[in-house]
């Protein structure tokens, strides 16, 4: 009888050795298109020249989204509240990441006096942090957009 439960021990050791070293599927690390597509992107908090412009931000901007989705097309919705009434609820982009996927490509122009390449400083599982330059009253100013899940 103690042989049996010998063997069993050293059957169930060896199992969970093997089962244990063996890599799983979740272990491959997240790519910027996991990141960007994971979830939808709310603005969180804008800066100019490393000033606070948040609150310059029309609260009807604020709370549009952006979802990206790995085929290369992507949605911004007004939100609830819209700027325009006319303007349709959604709007549709197409978007791609270039320059070793360092900019992002989008084929909508998100802010005025801005363009459709941002530079990403950050994307990860709660942030995306873009900057561009924007035109402001004539000048180029580097401008840094955040946005969250």
């Amino acid at each position: 009888m103690k042989r049996v439960n010998l063997n069993l021990i050293v059957l169930s050791a060896f199992t969970l050795l093997f089962v244990s070293c063996k890599k799983s599927s979740g272990d491959k690390p997240k790519t910027k298109t996991d990141f960007i597509t994971e979830a939808s992107w709310k603005f969180d908090n804008a800066k100019v020249g490393g000033a606070d412009y948040s609150s310059l931000i029309q609260a009807c901007q604020k709370d549009n989204t952006l979802v990206f989705t790995s085929n290369g097309s992507g949605t911004l919705d007004e939100g609830i509240t819209k700027c325009n009434s006319a303007d349709p609820q959604t709007n549709p982009f197409t978007w791609s990441f270039t320059t070793n996927e360092t900019i992002l490509h989008i084929s909508t122009v998100l802010f005025t006096g801005g363009s459709n390449d941002f530079t990403i400083v950050t994307l990860n599982d709660t942030q995306l942090v873009l900057s561009q330059n924007v035109d402001i009253a004539g000048t180029s100013q580097n401008a840094v957009v955040t946005f969250k899940h």
